[in-house]
């Protein structure tokens, strides 16, 4: 197959990929063609899901006046919580089971794009909260038939939820983050206006825009596709599928948008093309990595922001102690690719240089490094923490860290390299601090 050079084929191992990506509208003013959009999809009555900083700007005016100027009806529930709990998704979904809707709007960032996912599946199939819940942490149950049409409309340049059947979540009895996953859970539609991300505060640039970093460079070092044993039947065959040369596309093109313009965009709210070059870059990864799947940073990372005691970036709401996910994706990736390189020293070496390192007198053995650099150049450029340090973590904490990344299962087994509890604890150490 000329289009898959780059990888294996094993007898009796996956020769088929799949490619399932959301419907897509990119552009400036694309919100304001959502009435027509909720008319196609035949919606009547549709809750808006939102936050109390969202519901409050431009974007969600231009919807609402939008979806009245078309006759759609509507309720906002502007309750979503910011890295939300198992507490706010059952408090969505209360909302959505009374409103009797029709389908779903999403105005915000991913943690409203997946409080919305939530609630209209447990809207359309109630069950106990932990039943679609990821195994081991919850019984992982598939979603029993189709969803109501959801349309996203992302107003931060990061998380890629408009694009991915992904739902995340903190359970707070167990201190520790986790999800949902089913392609059932991917919105119908993406609307994607890159003009909202004018308003958005340095800090949640240089977050959400690390996620992007992150998605695009675990999907292009994650294990390819053909390590996988055959499925045995079409539905069987994984959403997080590993590296393949579909997903490959997206990454490429993120990362190298992210190299170029996510600095910039961090530095200067008033360059539009980097903050909209970041919010492509952020769809881009999206397809990307709700294709193949991401692997060990964010595995990592859902125990990172779960056990957070007292910190609190700036440009969040709120006073309690938050760790956006981008933040806690990106202060374990140094550590991670600097001992995954050695699986695959040439992706990780060109995902360097996409990102903008210079590669001049770098080979292959210096792969690890030479990645590992720019992202924490890059961190200091943006004013990210210095590491597991710099959240009020220390060695102490390292088991618990451990025990909760080893849990996150689905993510671990795209891994490009074997893990095991004694390997995370190593690279929780290894991130401690950079500089």
């Amino acid at each position: 197959m000329a289009c898959c050079h780059h990888y294996e084929f094993i007898e009796g191992n996956e020769q088929i990929f799949a490619v399932d990506p959301t419907a897509i509208r990119f552009g400036p003013g694309a919100l304001k063609e959502i009435g027509h959009d909720a008319k196609e999809l035949g919606l009547a009555r549709v809750a808006v899901f939102s936050d109390k900083v969202v519901s409050r700007l431009e974007a969600m005016d231009t919807v609402k006046q939008a979806l009245a100027n078309s006759g759609v009806d509507f309720e906002v529930y502007d309750e979503v919580r910011i890295e939300p709990t198992d507490q706010s998704f059952n408090s969505g979904s209360r909302f959505a089971s009374e409103g009797r809707f029709d389908g779903y709007i999403s105005v915000g960032g991913g943690s409203v794009i997946d409080t919305a996912k939530a609630a209209n599946l447990y809207a359309s199939y109630p069950a106990d909260f932990l039943d679609y819940v990821n195994a081991p942490i919850g019984e992982g149950r598939p979603v029993p038939g189709p969803l109501k049409p959801h349309i996203a409309c992302p107003t931060t340049s990061g998380t890629g939820s408009e694009c991915t059947g992904i739902a995340v979540f903190d359970l707070v009895s167990k201190q520790v983050k986790t999800g949902i996953a089913s392609r059932r859970l991917r919105p119908s539609l993406a609307l994607v206006d890159p003009s909202v991300t004018a308003t958005l505060p340095a800090k949640v640039v240089a977050a959400s825009g690390f996620d992007v970093l992150s998605h695009a460079l675990e999907s292009y070092t994650a294990a390819p596709f053909t390590r996988r044993k055959a499925a045995e039947q079409p539905v069987s065959r994984p959403m997080s599928q590993g590296a393949n040369p579909w997903s490959d596309v997206g990454c490429v093109e993120a990362l190298k948008r992210t190299g170029e313009f996510l600095v910039r965009a961090v530095r200067d709210s008033t360059d539009q093309e980097a903050r909209h070059g970041m919010m492509y870059a952020a769809t881009l990864a999206g397809i990307a990595f709700g294709n193949s799947g991401v692997h060990l940073p964010h595995g990592m990372a859902y125990s990172v922001a779960g056990m957070i005691r007292d910190y609190h970036p700036e440009g969040y709401p709120g006073d309690r102690p938050i760790c956006p996910h981008g933040i806690s994706v990106i202060v374990d990736a140094p550590s991670v690719f600097r001992h995954t390189a050695p699986a695959d020293p040439t992706r990780h070496l060109e995902s360097a240089g996409f990102l903008g390192a210079d590669l001049s007198d770098a080979g292959e053995n210096d792969a690890g490094e030479v990645l590992a650099g720019r992202i924490i150049e890059m961190m200091r450029e943006t004013g990210m923490p210095n590491g597991l340090e710099d959240l009020g973590y220390g060695e102490a904490d390292v088991p618990g860290l451990a025990d909760g990344a080893w849990a996150q299962q689905r993510l671990l087994a795209n891994s490009p390299v074997e893990v095991s509890p004694a390997v995370l604890a190593g690279l929780y150490l290894d991130a401690r601090s950079y500089w």
